[in-house]
Order: structure tokens, then C-alpha cells, then sequence
């Protein structure tokens, strides 16, 4: 995967990135906040985990980009995309606004490498490959500052003292406790992406 930009001035090209986002979300404080607060976390998890502290800062700014479109128009834009979804995409409302926004993005901000667009899609469902980048970007969304109770205060305290690969799979494993214990829909290739995982960290304690 292409991790390469030619960006000379990051500094510039962020504060551009968060002008454009000041606008997209005049009317939603509370997600443009979210969005800083992501923006600002994956940078600091991608320092402590040997990532680019740029390109998570710069996925974490527009990994909800689309959020501010209605649901009619997130089915309707991931009809058009041909966005891969699996079960019903109705069912999936909650999870589309990640790949239906890495389509539209590169257009945007197409000096991005395309691991940018890649962790804005996997952001909300994962992946059974998931990069340091994509995982990085996952676990910011769920631990920055704004997210408060128990769940992210346990893996707030697991940064720098685990690896990421355990970090995002304790990460991604309470989301699906989260999930099943208030009934709502489980996404159907979540269960593979937790045994993908789980079965990966097994082997590398050697319990398998």
C-alpha cells in the first residue's frame, strides 16, 4: 500500500484540512470537536507505535466526513460507489459513512496516499488485514478525549504497555460486547475480524 505523499509543508496542508472540516461541520460542534479530538489521538498513538504522526493525524481530521449526510443520501452515495457491504446496507446505516467518504475524498485532498482513504473506510468496521495505520485510527475514534466511561478509560491504560495489534483487538473486542449488550445490529464479518485476531494473538503467546 502506498504510504508515500509529497507534501512539503504538513503543517500548512493540516491547518488547510481543518478550515475545510470547520466548514463541513459548521453545524455539528460536537462531531467537529470529535473529529479534532481523533485527529489529535491517532497522532499521538501513531508516535508511540511507529506510525506517521502525519498521516493518522490527517485521517483522523476527515474519518467522519460524511457523517453530516442524512441516511437516504449515505445508501443512495453507497448504491452509486457500488460500495461493498455485506448483509443489508439499510441494516448498516451506522457503519457506511467510513467507505462511502474514502470514495469522495481523494478528490478533495488527493495529495493523500490512498492508506489515508483506506483507514477512513476501515474506521468503523475493521478488517482481518488491518494496517498499523488502520488500527491507529480505530482506536483514537474510540479513546479520544471527548469519550468518557469505563471502556475507554481500560484502553487509554493499555496505550504504550501493549502492542497495537493487542491494542486494537481489546479495542474492537469491546465493541462487539458493547453491541450485543444492548441488541443492536452485529455487522456480519465482525465475528471473522475478532477470530482473525484473537486466533493471531493466541499464536504469538504460543496457547494455540
Amino acid at each position: 500500500m502506498d504510504h508515500t505523499y509529497d507534501i512539503a509543508d504538513t503543517r500548512a496542508y493540516l491547518a488547510r484540512m481543518r478550515d475545510m472540516l470547520n466548514v463541513r461541520m459548521a453545524d455539528d460542534s460536537h462531531r467537529l470537536n470529535h473529529s479534532l479530538g481523533v485527529a489529535r489521538t491517532a497522532s499521538e498513538l501513531a508516535s508511540t507505535y511507529g506510525v506517521d504522526p502525519f498521516l493518522a493525524e490527517a485521517a483522523g481530521l476527515i474519518h467522519d466526513w460524511d457523517k453530516v449526510l442524512t441516511h437516504e443520501e449515505l445508501l443512495a452515495r453507497a448504491v452509486q460507489y457500488n460500495v461493498s457491504v455485506a448483509g443489508s446496507p439499510s441494516d448498516a446505516i451506522a457503519l457506511l459513512h467510513g467507505p462511502v467518504a474514502a470514495v469522495e475524498l481523494p478528490q478533495l485532498f488527493g495529495e493523500l496516499p490512498s492508506c489515508v482513504f483506506q483507514a477512513v473506510a476501515r474506521h468503523t468496521a475493521g478488517a482481518v488485514d488491518m494496517t498499523d495505520l488502520d488500527m491507529v485510527v480505530f482506536v483514537a475514534d474510540a479513546i479520544e478525549p471527548m469519550r468518557h466511561g469505563a471502556y475507554a478509560d481500560e484502553l487509554r491504560a493499555l496505550v504504550g504497555k501493549v502492542d497495537l495489534e493487542h491494542l486494537f483487538f481489546s479495542c474492537f473486542s469491546q465493541g462487539i460486547s458493547y453491541v450485543i449488550s444492548t441488541g443492536r445490529y452485529l455487522y456480519p464479518t465482525a465475528i471473522d475480524i475478532y477470530n482473525h485476531y484473537a486466533l493471531s494473538l493466541a499464536h504469538r503467546k504460543g496457547t494455540v
